[in-house]
């Protein structure tokens, strides 16, 4: 009897041990579940059902493709014209004993900057007093000889000798002013010469051409060479614009290409240009292109010197975009919302290039076909936001 009793108690305990088995094991499995719920929820943390009232504001369509050109930004200076700019120097070696003009000044050909003075200047005028003496002396001398020739009264070689002194006197006149042309005498110093026969103390230096003087590198008393650069004269109605563009870049670089010029110290104001020059070398340190831009300057804002920018636009091609409008940017990552049904919304990754004229150009994470938000991105974005927080 004894046994009996203990077989059923046996027994009953092996049926609440199992019993109680089922029981965790229920647990751990709606344990489980609510896990597998709660990793579910997380993973939809990206899509979001709008109500009616929001969905009305959107904007749905498809990623399109268009001829898009990128511009492409080239560091700059702005600097002279060197077609319309001229170094004006002494011609002589002497002392400048004055001046006419300060920076800034406007100019024309012919007129005088400095005077000079040079002992070199009055030997050459010597010289050529001298010549234009001994042509005066041969040429008599000529004359006589062919009324003598014809009176039968000398011999033709003194006819011939005295007309050879004559021609080498005036070669010797003829080099003589040349000399003093080299050295900056006009035609007004030269005939003043010639009929007073004085000589000047003095000489203008004068300008070659019309400008503004953007340089002066003298002083009163100061001694020049002519090796030094006295005054610079420059026409600032156009500048050059000139970038080192990337060597990668510079194939799509043209000559007679529109250029839009950007000067941060000119705020609000684009300048547009034309390439003139593109090197025909890369540099070897920096591995640019060297690319020259004109730009007109009539109201001389654009000043040597200065910093700019040179936006160069690419050759367009067709590419697959969406507007700015329809991205939304968190954690510096790009995403935009592409439609699952009516209401329903899913923000996806998107691999995006820079701002182009308001358009994202595509770089992978979407395709043509799919629908997605245009407009409105943004305030989905927030309700998504909230619906996350909830």
């Amino acid at each position: 009897m004894k046994f009996k009793l203990s077989f059923i108690n046996c027994i009953a305990i092996s049926i609440l041990l199992l019993t109680g088995c089922d029981k965790n094991e229920s647990a751990k499995d709606s344990e489980k579940a609510t896990v597998q719920q709660d990793a579910e929820e997380e993973r939809d943390i990206n899509s979001i059902t709008v109500r009616p009232e929001l969905a009305s504001r959107l904007k749905i369509g498809q990623p399109s493709l268009i001829d898009l050109a990128d511009k492409i930004l080239v560091p700059s200076r702005v600097q002279v014209d060197e077609e319309r700019t001229a170094q004006i120097g002494s011609y002589v070696t002497g002392r400048i004993i004055d001046m006419f003009v300060i920076l800034g000044d406007y100019v024309k050909p012919g007129q005088p900057l400095a005077r000079i003075t040079s002992p070199d200047l009055t030997n050459s005028q010597l010289a050529y007093l001298r010549a234009l003496s001994r042509v005066v002396v041969t040429q008599k001398a000529a004359d006589r000889a062919r009324h003598l020739l014809a009176a039968d009264a000398i011999p033709v070689a003194e006819v011939e000798r005295r007309q050879s002194e004559l021609e080498i006197a005036k070669a010797e006149l003829g080099a003589a002013a040349d000399q003093l042309r080299l050295f900056g005498m006009g035609d007004a110093e030269m005939k003043e010469l010639n009929k007073k026969g004085k000589i000047l103390p003095w000489l203008d230096i004068k300008a070659t051409r019309e400008g503004y003087v953007i340089a002066r590198n003298i002083i009163v008393g100061q001694v020049v060479q002519p090796s030094d650069p006295l005054f610079q004269v420059a026409d600032l109605s156009y500048v050059w614009v000139v970038g080192d563009v990337p060597e990668q870049i510079a194939r799509d670089v043209r000559l007679q290409q529109h250029v839009e010029i950007n000067v941060p110290a000119i705020s609000g104001t684009d300048f547009d240009g034309v390439i003139i020059f593109v090197s025909d070398t890369v540099n070897r340190l920096t591995r640019t292109v060297m690319t020259r831009v004109l730009v007109e300057n009539s109201e001389r804002k654009l000043k040597p010197d200065m910093l700019a920018n040179m936006h160069i636009t690419d050759t367009q091609q067709k590419i697959l975009v969406v507007p700015e409008a329809a991205v939304v940017r968190e954690l510096n990552q790009d995403y935009v919302f592409i439609q699952v049904s009516d209401n329903l919304f899913q923000r996806i990754l998107v691999e995006l290039g820079p701002e182009v004229a308001n358009y994202r150009p595509v770089l992978g994470g979407l395709t043509i076909d799919q629908r997605i938000v245009l407009e409105g991105a943004f305030h989905l974005d927030s309700e998504r936001k909230l619906a996350e927080l909830e």
